[in-house]
């Protein structure tokens, strides 16, 4: 007997509304506190600082920022192992959305470069390709869309239907154990100078990170 299947995007827009209905579930059991929230990591380059009337006043700076969605382990085991390694957090996609909710945005008023790739000043999705002891951190031109629409092919929704032909730059990670677990998810900019420094992203008692420099 033939089995009748949905069509993806019916099938896309259901989970959805499952994800939606289990989120605002969690939020109303929490008090209305959102289960995820909005987290923002920013640095700011080039500058200086000159005297000011009361304090010297950094001036001439270019902002790099990532805003990205903050996840709470929950005890969970979040990278799992073997086969399974990473598909909790793709929850079906080919990467990870590297936070929660909407996909992890990068804007950059600098060049930056990556693995010898410049990255022109812009806004971006970040996304990293997850397997045992090898990470991938991916920068996209893909758009990011605030709200999901299935119609929307354009922008994504996290990593849903995320393709590789809007790459910019993909370069390995850097894999550190912490000696303690973070419980929820941190972007962070470390190692800074003007020269560059690394996008760090911790979770549970991994740090993942990549190295960057600033290009002209």
């Amino acid at each position: 007997m033939r089995r009748w299947k949905l069509p993806q995007v019916i099938r896309r827009t259901i989970a959805a509304g499952v994800v939606l209905a289990g989120a605002l579930a969690i939020v109303s059991a929490q008090g209305g506190r959102q289960a995820s929230p909005t987290g923002v990591a920013a640095t700011e380059v080039r500058g200086k600082f000159v005297p000011g009337p009361e304090a010297p006043v950094y001036q001439g700076g270019k902002w790099i920022k990532i805003t990205y969605g903050r996840p709470i382990k929950r005890g969970r085991d979040l990278w799992g192992s073997g086969a399974n390694y990473g598909k909790q957090l793709n929850d079906g996609s080919l990467v990870w959305r590297a936070g929660a909710n909407v996909s992890t945005r990068l804007e950059t008023e600098v060049p930056l470069v990556i693995n010898g790739k410049t990255v022109p000043p812009g806004e971006y999705s970040l996304f990293i390709d997850l397997k045992p002891n090898d990470w991938t951190c991916i920068v996209s031109r893909w758009a990011a869309q605030t709200r999901f629409d299935p119609a929307n092919k354009s922008a994504l929704w996290g990593a849903f239907d995320y393709t590789p032909d809007k790459d910019v730059v993909r370069s390995p990670m850097k894999l550190d154990t912490l000696p303690f677990a973070v419980d929820q998810l941190t972007w962070s900019f470390v190692d800074m100078s003007d020269a560059g420094g690394k996008l760090a992203l911790m979770w549970d008692k991994v740090m993942a990170s990549v190295s960057f420099t600033l290009g002209r």
